[in-house]
């Protein structure tokens, strides 16, 4: 048995983004993965608001949660179906505000139509994902979002923009799979593209967080769009 076999098993529980952090061969192949040098600065910036922690700060409680949740790909399923119910939310949202035609704004409109084509790509790609790990996608959730005027549709997409980004950030530490990781890293990009420009129509910084973004965990985001959520 090769040096490397035996050291794979460990990599693997560190998580994608911790190995990628520690092993150059391992980066470059994701880097070629995710688009290849042009990639390297968006990796930069996830691995640097993500944080960097070595494993002498990882303590038994946190080997004892990895171990509860399963691992490798059934805790790489629970992210993805995480992820996916934020993009039926924001697939569910913007698709609202267009049938609701409280938009009257040409270039708010098609800003609009744009995202829900993309949010609904990024649901059917979350969808083949946790396919393709084995597992069951989780159902859309009944959603009501209060459309009662433009600027409050306007500052809502901003917020719910935000945290879609936020939560992808929060969530990389945590997958296991460096495909996995590739994609929340292009979804990740995606949304914070929308955040910004929903921002500029706001009147708000493009980049509120500053030059690096901050994370959001789970039960933050959860808590966030709870208030969204019928059933």
């Amino acid at each position: 048995m090769s040096k490397q076999d035996t050291e794979a098993p460990a990599a693997t529980e560190r998580g994608a983004l911790e190995e990628l952090s520690r092993d150059d061969a391992s980066r470059k192949r994701f880097l070629k993965m995710v688009g290849g040098a042009g990639a390297a600065s968006a990796f930069a910036i996830f691995l640097a608001a993500c944080g960097d922690d070595d494993d002498d700060k990882k303590d038994d409680s946190t080997a004892a949660s990895d171990d509860k949740s399963g691992g490798g790909a059934k805790s790489d399923i629970d992210i993805v179906n995480y992820a996916l119910t934020l993009e039926y939310l924001e697939t569910a949202f913007y698709n609202d505000v267009l049938e609701s035609g409280i938009v009257t704004d040409k270039n708010i409109g098609e800003l609009a139509t744009t995202f829900a084509k993309e949010e609904q790509e990024h649901v059917d790609a979350l969808k083949a994902a946790v396919e393709k790990l084995g597992g069951k996608p989780v159902a859309a959730p009944e959603t009501k979002f209060p459309l009662e005027s433009e600027e409050e549709v306007l500052k809502l997409a901003a917020t719910v923009e935000n945290l879609g980004a936020a939560a992808y950030l929060g969530a990389a530490p945590d997958i296991k799979s460096p495909e996995i990781l590739a994609a929340a890293l292009s979804i990740h990009s995606v949304e914070g593209r929308h955040a910004a420009a929903l921002n500029t129509a706001t009147g708000q910084t493009i980049v509120p967080d500053g030059a690096f973004a901050k994370p959001a965990s789970m039960d933050e985001v959860l808590k966030a769009v709870k208030p969204f959520i019928v059933s």
